[in-house]
């Protein structure tokens, strides 16, 4: 099936012929669906924090952040804009001269209140010599778009949306890498007064990063009283992933295999090589202007207090569990900790020898722990928190994507409509064990939990491999905690027009 130079070509991107087995076996028997208990809920898995509480807990996060402890904000940003303009874009190619949805005519009606609009009203000033107001006038719509999507005008088509001009301001504009520079001075500067912050970037886009960020870092620093350390990173070829045709067999462009990107549950690679002790993890488009950040910096608080008083525990807890052997009611308080306040459940713990159940509780605990917040389901798209059956028949929290249910079965579904809140890629990670020691985050992704979609290439059907999610499955096996922020939290910017909502504004 592979040939010389199908094997020269994985090699050098650092691929091995038995991982090429191992994906097209994938293809072959699929990926199985999981098994779910129920929709995690405010009853049953969702934390429900009250005032009280949260005054706590921010007092935990302020107290953590007085110690020499490293704090890193993880934002991945390789997507391009382009899905972002779909409208424009289907604009462009219909027949029509004239706005006729009411995606078009929203984005030309309100034009002048998009952060771009100076910057576009230039462009278009410079390439036709009139204004934006005067082509609209005109019934050059297109001529605007054109001067927006390609590479003659801005080329807001194919950069990415962390490099786009997002939000107004008195005397600047920003972009959401801006806006991430500003949020991670708000909750994520340690007591030396340092700010991490560490983007995944596709290696095309990987300068105009990096030139972005030099030009504003220090004005920022300035006013926010903190020292920036801005690293970047790029999916791995390596964790690129075979397609092949709809017989299985591997897809070939000009004779040469056909490899995609595996999804953004490559980028665990990239979180695994990095060092520090937490680590906030937030999509790059999901960003406020300050006047309404408030809401979002203290729940990033809240969720950090929450990570490192439960990580404590498991820690202390790990401690006793490795020096001395633990009487019947020690290990009854550990096996309820874990129970209650990390909902790990494991029916055959009453089975358990007392020697059996510190190695099972050692186990546990011993690992990643990760706090996810969790927004109310308001028909806005996103992962949703179930308690799932895991290979071991132990049960826990996870965060699923609807292609890991199977939806033909009418008991299945039924428990995925009655879920009541769902992932908006709010997440607090403790990523070192209770010796200090980095976890090697690899270890605890559960390889099962792909999923193969429908693509096409030159006119061609073909089948795509996506690896585990990042929140998903490449964190099956870490300790996971759902705690309910409000939706006032949530703010992605999916199209353009989602841009003129008033949290944008």
């Amino acid at each position: 099936m592979l040939n010389s130079s199908d094997l020269q070509q994985i090699r050098k991107k650092g691929i091995s012929p038995e991982q090429i087995e191992k994906q097209l076996h994938l293809f072959e028997s699929g990926f199985t669906y999981l098994k779910i208990i129920s929709a995690a809920t405010p009853d049953n898995g969702i934390k429900v924090i009250d005032s009280q509480e949260i005054s706590h807990y921010l007092g935990k996060w302020d107290n953590y952040l007085a110690g020499e402890h490293t704090i890193l904000k993880f934002v991945p940003a390789s997507g391009a804009a382009s899905r972002m303009f779909k409208d424009l874009f289907a604009f462009l190619e219909s027949t029509n001269n004239e706005p006729q949805t009411t995606a078009e005519k929203d984005f030309f009606d309100k034009i002048e209140k998009f952060a771009f609009y100076n910057l576009l009203n230039n462009k278009c000033i410079e390439n036709t010599h009139k204004s934006i107001e005067t082509l609209i006038a005109e019934n050059q719509h297109k001529t605007v778009v054109e001067n927006l999507l390609l590479p003659q005008g801005l080329n807001y088509g194919s950069l990415p949306k962390g490099l786009l001009l997002f939000h107004s301001y008195t005397n600047e504009k920003r972009t959401p890498a801006q806006e991430h520079l500003a949020e991670g001075a708000m909750y994520a500067t340690n007591s030396q007064h340092n700010t991490n912050i560490h983007f995944t970037v596709s290696a095309e886009h990987r300068q105009f990063f990096e030139n972005h960020i030099a030009q504003h870092s220090a004005e920022y620093e300035k006013r926010f009283g903190c020292t920036f350390s801005v690293t970047f990173s790029e999916q791995k070829p390596s964790t690129d992933t075979i397609a092949v045709d709809v017989d299985n067999q591997p897809f070939r462009d000009n004779g040469a295999l056909l490899f995609r990107p595996g999804g953004h549950g490559a980028l665990i690679e990239n979180l695994n090589e990095l060092d520090a002790d937490v680590v906030f993890i937030k999509n790059i488009d999901n960003v406020v202007p300050d006047a309404l950040k408030n809401s979002t910096v203290i729940y990033k608080k809240v969720i950090a207090g929450i990570l490192v008083e439960l990580q404590n525990k498991c820690f202390a807890y790990l401690n006793k569990l490795e020096n001395k052997k633990l009487t019947k009611l020690e290990l009854q308080e550990i096996a309820d900790f874990c129970t209650k306040e990390l909902n790990n459940f494991n029916p055959q713990e009453s089975n358990f020898s007392d020697s059996e159940l510190q190695n099972y509780l050692f186990a546990k605990l011993n690992r990643p722990i990760r706090v996810c917040g969790m927004v109310k389901n308001t028909g806005e798209p996103g992962g949703g928190p179930f308690l799932t059956i895991n290979s071991d028949n132990t049960i826990s929290p996870q965060i699923l994507e609807s292609s890991q249910i199977d939806l033909s079965k009418p008991e299945e579904k039924d428990k995925m409509l009655k879920s009541t809140h769902f992932n908006p890629v709010d997440l607090v990670c403790g990523v070192k064990n209770y010796k200090g020691e980095k976890f090697d985050l690899l270890a605890f992704v559960d390889n099962n939990t792909g999923f193969i979609s429908s693509k096409s290439k030159s006119g061609k059907e073909l089948k795509a491999l996506e690896l585990p999610g990042l929140w998903n499955g490449a964190m099956s096996k870490w300790n996971n905690i759902f705690v309910e922020v409000p939706i006032s939290t949530f703010n992605p910017v999916k199209i353009v027009n989602d841009l003129l909502r008033t949290e944008h504004q």
